[in-house]
């Protein structure tokens, strides 16, 4: 299961080491795209292929812009033997992920923020917010 958070470094070349029990979740190889906040998303194969069904399944419009996000950024990553992976300069850019990159679970999937960004926007995560957030579901 793809939850909790590891702290890595990226090399000015764009390789990081992935978490050893995110590889096992995820598998031999996954892909990497924009996420909808700045970092970028981690999709196990099975969870990608899933993704592209629904929204294949949108009309035309709602299509072509959700392809042009995620699908055109999209990167098939396997890592190495040391379990590394390379971040493509136009998601490291998207991402401003720089020396120090945090991998976030989230679950379904997996997310890399640059540390800061990701400080940054999890103090907005307040218990209060999240209370409400929770009461609007209605399943709990």
């Amino acid at each position: 299961m793809l939850i909790g958070q590891y702290e890595h470094s990226i090399d000015a070349k764009g390789r990081m080491n992935f978490p050893a029990k995110f590889r096992e979740d995820l598998g031999d190889s996954f892909i990497i795209t924009k996420g909808l906040k700045p970092c970028v998303a981690v999709y196990s194969m099975e969870g990608w292929k899933a993704f592209e069904e629904k929204v294949n399944r949108q009309p035309e419009a709602k299509a072509m812009e959700l392809r042009h996000f995620y699908f055109a950024s999209a990167t098939e990553v396997e890592p190495d033997r040391q379990g590394r992976i390379v971040i493509p300069s136009h998601l490291r850019e998207y991402a401003n992920l720089e020396k120090e990159v945090l991998v976030i679970g989230t679950a379904p999937l997996a997310e890399i923020w640059n540390k800061s960004a990701w400080k940054e926007y999890n103090a907005t995560l307040t218990a209060q917010r999240m209370m409400e957030t929770l009461d609007s579901l209605n399943d709990f």
